[in-house]
């Protein structure tokens, strides 16, 4: 079996929420860009990619110039490849473009592995366990009021969810009593039970987290998230030293070194792994490997309709991060049942692509 064809395409997708229906900006998209890798064999692996911003046409650019390299590859070869594709970018990697583009490479590949093995993905990385916990996710974004966010709370309440995230680092840089009140609003109301986590997307110095973290202690937060910038290994170890609520980062983190060195400076308590940033499913899995030689468990970052099945590969993962922003581009995605993912026993990915959605959306 050989590497045949390929076809990549721009997409513009909707940043709804039809979670809650609690959008923070009506209108907002985000651009994709989709791979579909095809073999001499009839089997088609998907992938995608984003990121890109206003550099989306050039991250198209470079998925198609590397998806051309991979022409008469053995798919199954997997290592082989992306060696091959490092090798042909020289030095322009790792991180950024080379990094994006070689992630949709790179899952798309694990999608025609499992189809030609005849198993599902999760089962092909190891099989830890057949459902796991996802957590409702951008329903409850800075920009509401407080009045918006505890209403989209009850409604993730009253839809099963049993985990969700709400934002602090609030618009306008309140006084830290304001940004501690709105998720006092939202423990409010979605009561003690109810696993909630925090995002602050690196908006916050240090010192800040601490303070603010430390007022929000009794809360009881599952996590909060990203509380400074990404690569201050030692600022995020400051807080997650000062901290009794766990701290999660690495979304923002490019390929698996920066990774140990943030795992050796002990700057997290839980993993966070970007499967764009990372490199694909193969780098997203090798960092999960580390996370666990060093006791800490993973989370995914958006995309769970792919993401579901690492989670429940490592017997460290931990739960599944539910943003639906790219489930309308699928005719199935896996299903959702008392607050859990339930993995899916079709082969590779178990996605195919809606083309009436792909359609509509391609720019």
């Amino acid at each position: 079996m050989k590497i045949a064809s390929f076809e990549a395409a721009t997409l513009r997708i909707p940043e709804d929420d039809p979670l809650a229906n609690m959008p923070e900006e009506a209108g907002r998209t985000r651009p994709v860009v989709i791979l579909r890798l095809r073999t001499d064999s009839g089997i088609e692996g998907i992938g995608l990619t984003f990121y890109g911003g206003k550099m989306t046409g050039s991250l198209r650019v470079a998925v198609e110039e590397l998806a051309g390299l991979t022409i008469g590859e053995d798919p199954l070869r997997i290592e082989h490849i992306v060696a091959k594709l490092h090798a042909a970018a020289d030095t322009c990697g790792p991180g950024g473009i080379f990094t994006l583009a070689l992630s949709a490479i790179d899952i798309a590949l694990w999608d025609i592995k499992g189809k030609a093995l005849e198993q599902p993905l999760w089962k092909l990385l190891g099989g830890h366990r057949d459902r796991v916990p996802a957590y409702a996710s951008g329903s409850l974004r800075r920009g509401l009021t407080h009045d918006q966010a505890q209403k989209a709370a009850e409604i993730l309440v009253q839809k099963g969810f049993r985990q969700m995230k709400t934002q602090m680092a609030l618009p306008g840089n309140p006084p830290a009593a304001e940004e501690v009140r709105r998720v006092r609003v939202v423990r409010e109301a979605i009561g003690p039970d109810i696993k909630l986590m925090c995002d602050i997307n690196q908006r916050w110095r240090p010192e800040q987290a601490i303070d603010i973290g430390s007022r929000c202690e009794d809360i009881g937060l599952f996590w909060l998230e990203d509380v400074t910038t990404a690569d201050d290994y030692a600022g995020l170890a400051r807080v997650t030293a000062a901290l009794k609520t766990p701290i999660a980062g690495g979304e923002y983190v490019w390929g698996i070194v920066p990774f140990r060195h943030m795992l050796e400076a002990r700057s997290v308590d839980i993993v966070m792994i970007d499967i764009c940033r990372a490199g694909g499913v193969s780098q997203w899995m090798k960092i999960a490997g580390m996370a666990e030689a060093f006791n800490l468990p993973v989370v995914s970052h958006v995309m769970p309709e792919m993401l579901v099945h690492l989670v429940a590969a490592c017997p460290n993962g931990l739960t599944v991060e539910y943003m639906p922003w790219m489930l309308c581009l699928y005719e199935e995605t896996p299903v959702l049942e008392n607050g859990e993912l339930v993995l899916p026993d079709k082969p590779g990915l178990g996605l195919r692509f809606d083309e009436k959605a792909v359609a509509r959306f391609r720019v």
